[in-house]
């Protein structure tokens, strides 16, 4: 691992906690969207961006955290003018059992991507443990790992006393995107059969073409791509929580061809589907 922040690859593993803030100009494009193996908060300094996560799009803005879990597929557009934006990234033991605790739902707050809203009152103490954390990177000695521990934990004490958890994403975060919400909605409900872009653009209710050219904008990946990446990682969780064989696991994901499989499998995970079972 090279650099203060981790790699993006999906089968990458980190070993401590990292922090980054960084300003993202109007119009800014990710070169792809991604997943990673450990948690990621990413909150809203100034500005404001949009997301596409969990099949679904939300707009964040100054004062906005999102969690986002392990796995979870998301991509972030800025094109409602400038937005500083932070990110923190860590392993679920980095957070102790009595801090998950005090957080709404407890254990199960880490199970789901989550929207927290931060009161103005207490944007400028989170600001300053962001940078304290970043600080403490650029150190890089042998406490600061113990240091960045210790601001998450404050950090996560901070939310659970202070902020605004949004339970069910209210009208206002969620984006009005209908075209694409809805393709990635049928993928989501479909990805085991035999379906087509004609098919998906048709339960969307609108044309093959412009479907695909709104998808990519806001998604920043094709719609045959987003299909397979669901259907993959669906296959990757039975690979776990299944004794069948790659192939029925193959088959019942939507894959026709389990050599196809095989490759793209690999291809994501970075091994086989046998070697990622055991």
């Amino acid at each position: 691992m090279s650099g203060c922040t981790p790699s993006r690859a999906p089968n990458t593993i980190i070993d401590k906690i990292y922090a980054e803030s960084v300003v993202r100009e109007c119009g800014f494009v990710m070169s792809a969207p991604h997943c990673h193996n450990y948690f990621e908060l990413f909150y809203v300094d100034e500005g404001a961006c949009s997301f596409f996560i969990e099949n679904n799009m939300y707009d964040l803005h100054a004062g906005d955290f999102m969690l986002i879990p392990p796995q979870v597929f998301h991509y972030t557009r800025y094109m409602l003018g400038s937005c500083r934006r932070s990110n923190i990234f860590f392993r679920l033991e980095d957070v102790p059992e009595d801090i998950r605790a005090l957080l709404p739902h407890a254990e199960q707050f880490f199970e789901e991507m989550r929207i927290l809203q931060v009161p103005e009152a207490y944007r400028e103490q989170i600001a300053a443990l962001i940078a304290r954390m970043i600080k403490e990177e650029k150190i890089n000695d042998e406490r600061s790992t113990l240091m960045m521990n210790i601001l998450l934990q404050e950090m996560m004490v901070l939310c659970s006393r202070e902020c605004s958890l949004l339970d069910g994403m209210p009208s206002e975060i969620h984006t009005t995107d209908r075209p694409v919400v809805q393709a990635a909605q049928f993928i989501k409900n479909r990805y085991m059969d035999d379906i087509s872009a004609a098919d998906i653009a048709a339960a969307a209710g609108y044309s093959p073409n412009y479907l695909s050219r709104k998808f990519r904008e806001a998604a920043g990946i094709g719609l045959h791509e987003y299909l397979t990446f669901i259907r993959l990682q669906r296959a990757a969780l039975e690979l776990i929580e299944t004794d069948d064989t790659v192939t029925q696991i193959a088959l019942r994901c939507g894959f026709s061809d389990a050599n196809y499989f095989k490759d793209a499998f690999k291809k994501k995970y970075g091994v086989t589907p046998r070697a990622y079972r055991k």
